[in-house]
Formats: C-alpha cells, sequence, structure tokens
C-alpha cells in the first residue's frame, strides 16, 4: 500500500509540476516564462512564484521583504506557521477576517481537479475558488455519457476512493502538492529549509 501511495504521489507531483508552469504562464505572463521542465528558476528566485510562496500576512511587493525572505533573514523565515498566499481567493488576503477567501484559490481549486479528477478537467476552473460541485460535476458528467452511450470515460481517482466530498485531508494534500510546485526544490522531502510539511 506504501508502494502505491508513494506512487500516486509522486505522479501528482510530476503532473502538477507542469501544470502549474501552464498556468502560472497563463494567467501572469511572466517574463521568463516558467519551463515545465526546470524548477530551479522557481521558488522565491521567481517573482510570481515567490510572491504565491510568500506569507500572505507580508507584503511580497515590498523591497525589504522580499529582499528578507531571498536571503532568509532572521526576520523573514518563511515556514509552515503562516499560510502562503496561494491559498487565498483571487491570491489576496484580508488582515481582518483571515479565513476569508481560504482555500479558494484559482490555482488550488485546478490543482484539485486535476488531482482527483482529471488533468483536463482543470481547464475548466473559472477561478471563483467554488469547488464544492467538483466531484458532484463529475459524476453528473460520466453520467451523462453513460446515458447518451458516448466514449467511455477513464474513471477519476475520486470515483476509485470513493470521495464524495472535498475533505480536509484532500485539501491539505492539494496545498502539500501545489507548494512543492511552486517551489525550486527538485525532489520531495518533509523538512524544506525552514518549512516543514
Amino acid at each position: 500500500l506504501k508502494r502505491g501511495a508513494d506512487a500516486a504521489r509522486g505522479d501528482d507531483t510530476s503532473t502538477l509540476k507542469d501544470l502549474i508552469a501552464t498556468w502560472i504562464n497563463q494567467d501572469f505572463r511572466p517574463s521568463p516564462l516558467l519551463r515545465s521542465d526546470d524548477k530551479h528558476l522557481r521558488g522565491f528566485a521567481h517573482d510570481i512564484c515567490g510572491k504565491l510562496l510568500c506569507p500572505a500576512e507580508w507584503d511580497w511587493n515590498n523591497d525589504r521583504v522580499k529582499a528578507g525572505i531571498r536571503e532568509r533573514t532572521a526576520d523573514y523565515i518563511v515556514s509552515e506557521n503562516s499560510w502562503p498566499l496561494f491559498v487565498y481567493e483571487n491570491y489576496s488576503f484580508d488582515s481582518d477576517n483571515l479565513e476569508q477567501g481560504l482555500f479558494k484559490s484559482k490555482i488550488l481549486v485546478q490543482a484539485f481537479k486535476a488531482i482527483f479528477t482529471s488533468p483536463s478537467s482543470a481547464r475548466e476552473a473559472d477561478g471563483n475558488g467554488d469547488g464544492a460541485d467538483i466531484l458532484e460535476n463529475n459524476r453528473r458528467a460520466r453520467r451523462s455519457l453513460r446515458l447518451n452511450n458516448q466514449v467511455k470515460v477513464k474513471t477519476c481517482v475520486a470515483s476509485i476512493i470513493n470521495m464524495r466530498k472535498v475533505t480536509p485531508r484532500s485539501i491539505a494534500y492539494v496545498v502539500c502538492q501545489v507548494r512543492f510546485a511552486l517551489s525550486s526544490v527538485s525532489s520531495w522531502r518533509t523538512v524544506d529549509g525552514d518549512f516543514d510539511y
């Protein structure tokens, strides 16, 4: 079982490495563009990845914050104790309401769909962060195809594991996968600098 779980995680990691680069390039149009085959230019070295990985309570656009994070100064240690900006809807954070928009970003919805339904379904993410109907919509689409005798569709991971709703565990898994895909770390490890998954 452990070998199977490790293989599935590796497949998800590989898929998201490519997809995250595509989504960042499409949505943010960075210069230089992210390459799907090279993670060395990701992480805090890349302005868009750095912004998305930056703890939400800090302003990545402030040069002092950006330099502090990149140089790992004592005042700007990025650890697992803060939510990165990429978990918030529209990648914006309300310091008066920490839960507003939490786990509703477009990139999380896309990643969830890519992992649990299919990579192609991630293209349909509209960016409003409403992932509540992802699984039900996938079931409806499969039922419709069966009823209309159309092409057989590959069974998605959510169906295989009998996932009926988005769970805290599935959200945590996707957040870890997206964080890793945005980072410059080339192989999975539990502790990444000052960040402990």
